[in-house]
């Protein structure tokens, strides 16, 4: 679809369908705009299956290669199948490497000015960012499901209850969550294909600075401390702890509180992140 082939529907609401009514009303008209933002981006990955079949290669190729090549040199501090150890963590990250499919879409959603259209739209100020946010979720809640297809397939396991292995899932879509804010906020703030490249760029320590990978007790102390407080090391311990995976607990607090922090840490960049994406999406110039 291009530029100009944006969806209609927000407009025909009307110009006052935002004023009209009371709060209900309001409601009402943003979720409706929202949707058609959804579908109209869940509409763009459907025709372009070839963009999710690669995103859905890079984790499992990083799967394959930690999990076979380098899983035999790799010891989990206390025992247990690395395997195990590390499917928690690839779960995390796949999380994390969404940020920069988020970037890309909304930056190219601006340098095509499909951004500036729906701004002349009388839609709700919310509706870009939240029907953003959502394709993406549904995006990041199919892309999980087959990762864990695959880790079932490459000999993981959960050992903990099913009702367990449905919250450590729900941290890990609450991680996506809240980056995905981070990303739509990013995108609507870098210009040019250089800072998106950068983006894409920083996942990587983001991701690597982590536990997900390797036990923070194996790391120099600093590095370890640094790694420790990495939001994304809380959600890969929590997931550990959930599914009955080795490698979760240790002498830190942030460590010892992982379950707390991977509720606490999302919320955060949530709560920071969706108002400025309203903001800068109100405010931008034309």
């Amino acid at each position: 679809m291009n530029a100009t082939a944006t969806p209609s529907a927000p407009s025909a609401a009307g110009p006052a369908h935002g004023e009209a009514g009371g709060f209900a009303a309001r409601v009402r008209w943003a979720v409706a705009d929202g949707w058609t933002i959804t579908r109209r981006d869940v509409l763009h990955w459907l025709r372009r299956p070839g963009q999710l079949v690669a995103g859905l290669l890079f984790p499992v190729m990083m799967l394959l290669m930690f999990g076979f090549l380098f899983g035999g040199a790799m010891t989990v501090p206390g025992g247990g199948d690395y395997r195990e150890f590390l499917m928690p963590g690839m779960f995390a990250m796949t999380m994390v490497f969404g940020v920069g499919e988020t970037v890309t879409a909304v930056s190219h959603d601006m340098a095509r000015g499909v951004t500036d259209r729906f701004r002349s739209m009388p839609m709700a100020p919310s509706a870009v960012v939240v029907g953003r946010c959502a394709a993406d979720m549904l995006r990041s809640a199919i892309t999980l499901a087959i990762l864990l297809g695959c880790g079932l397939l490459a000999g993981w396991q959960w050992n903990g209850t099913g009702g367990e292995a449905a919250a450590a899932v729900g941290l890990l879509l609450l991680l996506r969550f809240s980056l995905v804010w981070l990303g739509i906020y990013v995108g609507l703030a870098v210009r040019g294909e250089g800072a998106v490249t950068a983006v894409h760029t920083l996942e990587f320590p983001l991701g690597f600075l982590s536990n997900a990978f390797a036990a923070t007790a194996t790391m120099p102390l600093w590095l370890g401390t640094v790694a420790d407080w990495n939001p994304l090391s809380s959600t890969v311990t929590a997931t550990r702890e959930l599914f009955g995976n080795p490698g979760w607990g240790g002498e830190t607090w942030i460590a010892q509180n992982a379950l707390l922090m991977a509720v606490v840490w999302p919320l955060a960049i949530v709560a920071v992140f969706f108002p400025l994406c309203v903001r800068r999406y109100r405010d931008m110039a034309g």
